[in-house]
């Protein structure tokens, strides 16, 4: 049985998850990481992405995530982040509104400022849809 580790991820909006996990992969600066028990101490940042996560019991879950830090140390992982989303939470419709809108806008953008908000909006839109995707794939049949 693989040995256990404690998770405390928090979304400006709310508590997501407090507990015990088996092995969690975020998505980093640097690209993806994995972290099982006994990682290294670590302070990072995150980027918009899919997150994995494996509890004691074998089961995984998986969220979409905004930008934010992550810090493991003494086999405790905090994640901060702005946002964090379960697929079945996602509005899909919604989500490709928000696409569709900052694809355009970053075509009207007149400053560099103004365009890289809009595409951390669109990088934001896009991963929504690919977690809820990959929950539902028969909803974009």
């Amino acid at each position: 049985m693989a040995e256990e580790f404690q998770v405390h991820i928090l979304a400006s909006d709310r508590d997501f998850f407090h507990g015990a996990c088996t092995s969690i992969r975020l998505p980093t600066v640097d690209g993806a990481i994995g972290i099982m028990a006994r990682h290294v101490n670590l302070v990072t940042a995150l980027v918009p992405g899919e997150m994995w996560y494996r509890l004691p019991d074998g089961t995984e879950h998986t969220a979409a995530l905004s930008h934010g830090l992550l810090r493991v140390e003494d086999n405790h992982v905090l994640i901060l982040v702005d946002s964090a989303e379960r697929p079945e939470e996602i509005d899909m419709a919604r989500a490709r509104r928000a696409a569709e809108h900052a694809k355009e806008i970053m075509l009207e953008s007149k400053s560099w400022q103004e365009y890289l908000q809009t595409q951390a909006s669109l990088s934001r839109a896009m991963n929504r849809l690919k977690a809820a995707h990959r929950a539902n794939p028969q909803e974009f049949d």
